[in-house]
């Protein structure tokens, strides 16, 4: 491809206030702070740009020394996916522990504390909530990220959270539309195709981001899958039918819409990045997110110019680059207003703020810092077998592990062993996988009791056999499903936490060691 000169030329400048790059290190690098100073205008961080939330705060403060109303967006979920704290798990369950609890002020009350947390390091939009319906059980993609498999319970969290993450003055980007969770296939590795009709995508599929919508959400996210009912030819991310048509006629979504990471290969191993980023502009997509897996000024440089190809070429028309730009510029203006109303309304009259067990929210009710284990006690799901008596010995902890999906990572851990180590001394663990894992689990347990701890049993034969193994040898094992559960409760003690976040890892941890 043509290397365009550097320039500050309106064209250029719209094509480079469009992208939503990403990038290595704890601090900004040189080409970084240089290109927002050309015109970008936003930037996405991952795990790999967080030390601490002091560190975190410094970052961005130093993107703001080059551009002040910078947009700093993040992949903050809560629950499984968690930015803020990869390296420890989440202060906060995610969406499905949410919707177990079904309480949608205690979801705008979790919404609003994170968004406090993200506001106070300075990030001022967060690719979340995920409005996905998970309506397909083996869908590994989506999973614990959905509030559930009930339309309208979904909707109303969905709405909830929105709410209350924006009442913090952090933008919220409701996910993946149209709808990512009748899939099979995870868009990180393949295009996934959903083939419901249309009556059927109407009735559940989009129901949760009209709600988003009438919520007053700032961002939408596109979701890489094709959708043959709505557009059969292209994928939601790069269809004008369903980001121009559908999300911004029928729905009369006027917001920012961003695509999902434009690296991932449903579009990059079909499209390429450079020819997709042009043809999601086109469709309607106002910002491109990319730089989860590419994070250099390289990636910048080629998306840049092959905008400005494409509008010069006459494939791209230079109304619709500038007015997707226009609306990147308008949230970057709404951030800005949202955050001082936020910090105006958390400081009470007599108090400054920060003081007290939580912040003041907007509607003058006040939010605990500990509302994520709040929630994540009110989640959890206990069943007690007969014969289940509980002991003061230290247990052994044998966690099955299946393979991460890319949206959680790998590096973030998960589990009850860390938690229950403090509760009960002497507490002792080991990972285990594939068609060995419960015998193997058992001859490291020795005598001690088992606790178990498995994540989607549903969609793994070898660990629904490795349960098997270790029930069938050892009655009194505790069992602790931390994804969605789907099979019976089993066990001498069965243990649902919707989640593995750190707080939901603690919660079941309680009530193992009997607190």
């Amino acid at each position: 491809m043509t290397t365009l000169a550097s320039g500050t030329d309106t064209l250029t400048r719209d094509a480079l206030t469009v992208l939503q790059p990403g990038f290595t290190g704890t601090k900004a690098p040189d080409w970084l702070l240089r290109r927002l100073g050309e015109g970008l205008a936003s930037v996405g961080l991952f795990g790999r740009n967080i030390a601490s939330a002091e560190q975190l705060a410094a970052l961005t403060a130093q993107l703001r020394t080059e551009r002040d109303d910078v947009l700093v967006a993040i992949d903050e979920e809560g629950g499984d996916v968690t930015r803020l704290e990869v390296r420890t798990g989440s202060s906060f369950p995610g969406n499905h522990a949410l919707g177990a609890v079904d309480d949608t002020a205690l979801t705008r009350d979790v919404a609003r504390e994170l968004g406090r947390r993200l506001a106070a390091c300075g990030v001022n939009l967060n690719w979340a909530p995920s409005a996905d319906v998970n309506s397909n059980p083996a869908n590994p993609v989506i999973g614990v990220r959905s509030f559930g498999a009930d339309t309208d319970l979904v909707a109303r969290h969905t709405a909830a959270y929105v709410t209350g993450l924006q009442s913090a003055g952090v933008a919220a980007c409701t996910k993946h539309f149209p709808g990512h969770g009748d899939t099979a296939v995870d868009s990180h590795h393949a295009l996934p195709r959903i083939d419901a009709a249309a009556a059927l995508l109407d009735a559940r599929e989009l129901v949760p981001f009209r709600a988003a919508i009438a919520a007053g959400t700032r961002a939408v996210m596109s979701a890489h899958i094709l959708v043959p009912a709505l557009d059969p030819d292209r994928p939601a991310t790069l269809s004008r039918r369903i980001l121009t048509d559908l999300l911004r006629g029928e729905l009369g979504y006027a917001g920012l819409i961003v695509t999902d990471g434009m690296e991932m290969q449903a579009i990059a191993a079909t499209y390429g990045i450079e020819r997709g980023s042009v043809l999601a502009i086109a469709a309607g997509a106002d910002a491109i997110c990319v730089g989860g897996g590419l994070a250099d000024d390289e990636t910048v440089r080629r998306l840049r110019d092959a905008l400005v190809l494409a509008v010069r070429a006459g494939e791209l028309p230079e109304e619709r680059l500038a007015d997707a730009a226009q609306r990147v510029r308008e949230l970057a203006r709404w951030t800005a207003q949202a955050a001082k109303t936020a910090r105006d309304d958390t400081v009470r009259p007599g108090t400054s703020a920060g003081e007290g067990q939580g912040e003041a929210g907007r509607n003058g009710s006040a939010v605990r810092a500990d509302v994520g284990l709040i929630a994540a006690r009110r989640a959890l799901r206990v069943t007690y077998g007969e014969s289940y008596e509980p002991s003061a010995a230290a247990p052994y902890v044998a966690a099955f592990t299946p393979l991460a999906n890319i949206a959680v990572g790998d590096e973030t851990p998960w589990g009850v062993a860390a938690e229950l180590a403090r509760l009960v001394p002497g507490t002792e663990t080991g990972s285990f996988a594939g068609e060995t894992a419960g015998a193997q689990a058992l001859a490291a347990a020795g005598d001690r009791r088992v606790v178990a701890v498995v994540r989607d049993e549903h969609r793994h034969p070898w660990m629904a056999a490795a349960l098997d193994t270790l029930l069938a040898a050892r009655p009194d094992t505790i069992v602790v499903e931390m994804g969605v559960p789907q099979s019976a409760p089993r066990g001498a003690l069965h243990i649902a936490t919707h989640g593995a976040a750190r707080v939901c890892g603690r919660a079941a941890a309680e009530v193992v060691a009997g607190r």
